[in-house]
């Protein structure tokens, strides 16, 4: 089942994930350094804007992954997919959350960086998930066609 929400047969939610997987990693990480006192308020000025910026790619990423979501007729698949795309708004909440208790400072360390561990592991949660949608029920992949090689026989190369 080929995606409504793609450039050219690619679909454009797996190409936007990426990025707020990533930078809220790196905020994490961030936030480690900066506890355990490697280094100065840059980390703390790095971890707050990574998460923002993953929370704005999560909220541009959640556009293409709906129109996705939106076009899934299986109840089972549907069933995953909603439990996926209510994961995935947990983390942006949980996340924006997170941002504004850094606002102030008054946060301290400790309760900002938990949050950020407990998004990582829901993270790993809608990730699978996601897995699940696409390589256990073929969600947004195009069924291919069988590659002939022009030999002779089972169709494989030498």
């Amino acid at each position: 089942m080929s995606s409504p929400a793609s450039i050219k047969g690619h679909p454009i939610h797996p190409m936007l994930i990426p990025f707020p997987i990533a930078l809220w990693t790196f905020s994490c990480i961030c936030d480690l350094v900066s506890i355990l006192r490697f280094g100065g308020t840059l980390w703390e000025d790095m971890a707050f804007f990574s998460m923002a910026g993953g929370v704005i790619g999560a909220v541009i990423a959640a556009v293409p992954g709906y129109l996705d979501f939106r076009s899934l007729v299986d109840t089972n698949v549907r069933r995953i997919g909603r439990w996926h795309m209510a994961t995935n708004l947990f983390l942006v909440g949980l996340f924006a959350i997170n941002l504004w208790l850094r606002l102030d400072g008054q946060a301290g360390d400790i309760l900002p960086f938990g949050l950020s561990l407990i998004g990582l592991a829901m993270l790993g949660i809608s990730g699978w998930l996601g897995g699940e949608l696409v390589y256990g029920h073929g969600v947004a992949v195009e069924s291919q066609v069988p590659v002939t090689t022009g030999m002779k026989g089972s169709g494989h190369a030498a």
